[in-house]
């Protein structure tokens, strides 16, 4: 469901990876280059979903996943739905009854968890060789027009409040890998909003605290402006420190008592493609095995949760508590 940017890299992993009939529904037109290649490609849900598909991949804009996703399960579709959830609360619950009503397997797709150095990063916490975790700082900062620089970015979902855009929904994979890593968040400040001088009217910059339920604070950075771009990820605990970035790939290891660096993992012939076929892959056999997704829809909703908190703090300058915990 939709053909924009990361709805043709499904298809296109969809028909190169798997062994699958495909189904896209959109009205881009570009879409329609892609019957020859036998898949079929309806302008209406309604017929569409006449095709009696098993499994339906939502990639429309945010502020429609939810509703989307209920008229798929409607029609017993198992669910993957594009980060972010949606862009609020509504619908959410109708679509958990739906969901556990029919026993369908969900996934909110966030790719950053098959990335293989922040799974690296998560072995180690999960180790306790960090000791206890006193605090971390994520950094995701890059320049919204370079996404896709052979369109109009004042047009993308991402620069647009009806769409369900917004820096903190549509990078919203460290505030959800960061959830993966320490569980519930307690409370959440922010300074969020347009400073900026890119022509979007949506949020382009969200400075955020996060206070884990594990007395863990997080920093989180997420800009649309920074150039070049910069993704890292530096958490600290009573026995040393970890540090990833995006430059070199590399997850590094502080001992403290040693007093030295040490590389723990180096992601070499880094392809960006390869999270996006590792997590289809994963939810393909989730379903072949009827086993629940490691991110079901219960889970995207208290990301989602936690993102709509930093929001709210903003506008409120107050801490807010998470909700749907």
């Amino acid at each position: 469901m939709g053909y924009g940017s990361i709805g043709k890299r499904h298809v296109n992993n969809l028909a190169k990876f798997t062994n699958t009939q495909i189904i896209v529904c959109t009205k881009n037109k570009e879409a329609t280059q892609l019957v020859k290649n036998g898949i079929k490609v309806f302008d209406s849900l309604t017929n569409a979903l006449c095709e009696k598909p098993d499994i339906g991949i939502i990639c429309n804009e945010t502020s429609l996943h939810v509703k989307t996703a209920i008229r798929l399960a409607e029609h017993n579709c198992n669910l993957f739905i594009e980060k972010p959830l949606s862009s609020s609360l509504n619908g959410t619950q109708r679509l958990l009854s739906l969901i556990k009503k029919k026993k369908l397997i969900s996934m909110v797709g966030c790719n950053m968890r098959f990335h293989k150095s922040i799974n690296k990063i998560k072995k180690i916490i999960d180790s306790g060789d960090l000791g206890r975790i006193i605090s971390v700082h994520a950094e995701n900062g890059s320049f919204l027009p370079d996404w896709h620089p052979w369109e109009n970015y004042q047009i993308s979902y991402a620069s647009n409040k009806k769409l369900g855009g917004g820096v903190v929904l549509t990078q919203i994979h460290e505030i959800d890998y960061l959830y993966w890593f320490f569980g519930k968040v307690a409370e959440v400040s922010s300074f969020t909003g347009k400073f900026s001088d890119l022509k979007i009217n949506v949020e382009d910059l969200s400075a955020i605290l996060l206070k884990f339920q594990k007395n863990i604070i997080a920093e989180v950075h997420l800009d649309y402006f920074q150039q070049p771009e910069s993704r890292n990820c530096k958490v600290v605990g009573t026995r040393g420190v970890l540090y990833w970035d995006s430059d070199t790939n590399k997850v590094r290891y502080y001992d403290n008592l040693k007093k030295k660096w040490y590389t723990k993992f180096t992601y070499e012939n880094y392809q960006r493609n390869d999270m996006f076929v590792d997590e289809l892959k994963y939810f393909l056999n989730c379903i072949k095995n009827k086993k629940n997704t490691m991110n079901p829809i219960e889970e995207g909703l208290v990301t989602l949760g936690i993102a709509l908190a930093v929001k709210e703090s903003s506008s409120t300058r107050k801490f807010v508590t998470v909700k749907n915990n």
